[in-house]
């Protein structure tokens, strides 16, 4: 098993840059479905998935609109229904409705579907994801869906994705990528100052916002995952999830220098 450990050079050349001639539109159009209860959660996901780039963000939120509307950095909307022009689905960041997720499931016209959190599928949905479909569990959540680690989590990892036949990034502190092709990368540019709530829920919104800009999964994946520990490497002790975002633009700035 050839494990490759992750690193700028495997993925900077494919980070998007926008043209001069570039509209929103042609950075993509994320659809993030909100979290019933635990708004906190989208809010973290939908203000990294706005900063790393995306054209446009749109929080799907029927119920509890106003609290999202109030909250939510001014660029980022909020709708009642999953819009028209979404190219990247992200769903599970703090809870799903199970109709969300019904929908999340059924989408499979957009460029990407995003599994997080309580919004993992179960092994008898399986046969709804395909190659274009990124799990992001803890191993919590991973041990939930796909049963014990033990001692291998790289492996467990690599296994994972060709059962769901969907890239799993089974976050740790030695995160891991891996691809149902083969493809397998190991993190370990990371801070011990991620153990903290609400972190998942921003490498989600960076993932979603790369692939939004046509990144190949894969490297939009691995980038994220170096990004998202850069950000708590330079931020240190006292970090919460919500400082990671105000990191990515000068993190940006050096990769794409």
């Amino acid at each position: 098993m050839a494990v490759i450990v992750n690193h700028p050079d495997l993925w900077k050349s494919a980070l998007p840059a926008p043209g001069r001639d570039a509209n929103k539109y042609h950075r993509g159009y994320v659809g993030i479905y909100a979290a019933p209860q635990l708004t906190g959660a989208t809010r973290l996901a939908a203000s990294a998935c706005s900063r790393i780039g995306a054209g446009l963000v749109s929080v799907v939120a029927p119920a509890n609109g106003d609290i999202y509307r109030c909250s939510l950095p001014a660029d980022i909307m909020v709708q009642s229904t999953g819009p028209t022009k979404m190219d990247v689905g992200l769903g599970g960041s703090g809870g799903i409705s199970q109709q969300h997720h019904e929908e999340l499931l059924a989408a499979t016209n957009l460029k990407a579907r995003i599994f997080d959190a309580d919004g993992l599928p179960a092994q008898n949905l399986f046969a709804q994801l395909d190659i274009n479909c990124i799990l992001t569990p803890h191993f919590g959540e991973f041990e939930r869906i796909f049963g014990a680690i033990e001692a291998d989590h790289i492996s467990a990892a690599q296994r994972a994705a060709v059962v769901c036949g969907a890239i799993v990034v089974l976050k740790s502190a030695d995160t891991v990528i891996a691809s149902p092709d083969g493809q397998l990368v190991c993190n370990n540019h990371a801070s011990p100052y991620l153990a903290k709530a609400g972190t998942g829920d921003v490498l989600a919104g960076l993932i979603a916002g790369l692939v939004a800009q046509n990144m190949p999964h894969f490297q939009a994946c691995c980038a994220a995952v170096w990004i998202h520990g850069e950000a708590a490497i330079q931020i240190g002790p006292g970090l919460v999830a919500s400082d990671i975002a105000d990191r990515i633009p000068g993190i940006l700035a050096d990769l794409l220098a």
